[in-house]
């Protein structure tokens, strides 16, 4: 096949080696342009656009997919197919009608569940046994395109979002390759109206630690947000980043320090086993809290 490939973070880098790995020609590669980053602002390009120019690679960072020049110079590609994974831009109905087999994009959820922009951190929060990868046919909709293909993966019970991540973005890898080399006999299944579920995008204002939920609560919020933004709560007027954890026996007054790291919630208790104190790097709990005096109480 010969590919359009378009995506731009960490996540979408394994299934562009996977399709050159395949063998398919990638005619192009889009992804966000370079933003200002760092102390000195100075533009930094995206993982996607850092491993294409490895491959050698042609890299197009267009801000906008809307004008006619740029609708022109995609369908110019004369592509079979276009490859999305975590792009950033809308795809306009131009754009999406170009190549000969239309766009797959690789989402990271269970369709029709979660859809949209957080759907790795929603099933974590939520509470979801499973989640997995869909490939989509892509139409003009948010998420809503009928499902070529389907992997499940179950949620590990101490699986942080920087986890299940990792093995979404392999699954979404090995998925893509598998879904294009059966194309001709894949059946696009529509997606079911009324199990819809959307995976808002995480605000940095939820963040905030609220101890008198249930440590079920507490617990999938820290891993749900970990690595970022990072739950948080304070401690001797420091603001300590919580990255890891696990529910444990335990109960007393909501916040109150029950052991080393170990916090009661609204009922229950949560153990913290990784954490981020303020100027200093993430760390497991017991490396951390050298020369740390817990408090009696987290707020």
């Amino acid at each position: 096949m010969r590919i359009v490939f378009m995506g731009t973070p960490d996540f979408s880098v394994p299934a562009l080696d996977a399709l050159v790995d395949a063998g398919h020609e990638i005619a192009a590669v889009y992804c966000q342009p370079p933003r200002p980053s760092g102390r000195g602002k100075k533009p930094r390009p995206t993982p996607v656009q850092i491993r294409a120019e490895a491959l050698r690679l042609e890299v197009r960072h267009p801000t906008s997919l809307r004008n006619d020049d740029t609708q022109a110079d995609f369908t110019a590609l004369n592509a079979d197919i276009a490859v999305v994974v975590a792009y950033g831009l809308i795809l306009p109905k131009a754009i999406l009608a170009a190549p000969k087999f239309g766009c797959l994009n690789i989402h990271a959820s269970l369709l029709p569940r979660w859809r949209g922009a957080a759907p790795i951190h929603r099933a974590i929060m939520a509470g979801d046994a499973e989640t997995g990868v869909c490939i989509m046919q892509m139409d003009e909709g948010l998420d809503t395109g009928p499902v070529l293909l389907r992997e499940k993966i179950t949620i590990g019970a101490e699986e942080t979002t920087a986890e299940l991540h990792d093995r979404l973005s392999s699954l979404g890898a090995t998925a893509i390759v598998s879904a294009i080399e059966k194309l001709p006999h894949l059946v696009a299944q529509p997606q079911a109206a009324d199990r819809v579920t959307y995976a808002t995008k995480i605000d940095k204002n939820e963040a905030r630690i609220d101890w008198s939920q249930p440590a079920e609560m507490v617990d999938r919020k820290i891993r749900a947000l970990s690595p970022f933004p990072g739950a948080w709560c304070e401690a001797n007027g420091e603001r300590i980043k919580l990255l890891g954890s696990r529910v444990v026996a335990g109960e007393g007054k909501a916040g109150t320090v029950l052991g080393e790291m170990v916090i009661a919630c609204g009922s229950g208790a949560i153990e913290v086993t990784r954490l981020q104190r303020e100027g200093k790097r993430a760390m497991q709990t017991r490396e951390a809290l050298l020369g740390f005096t817990l408090p009696d109480a987290f707020s």
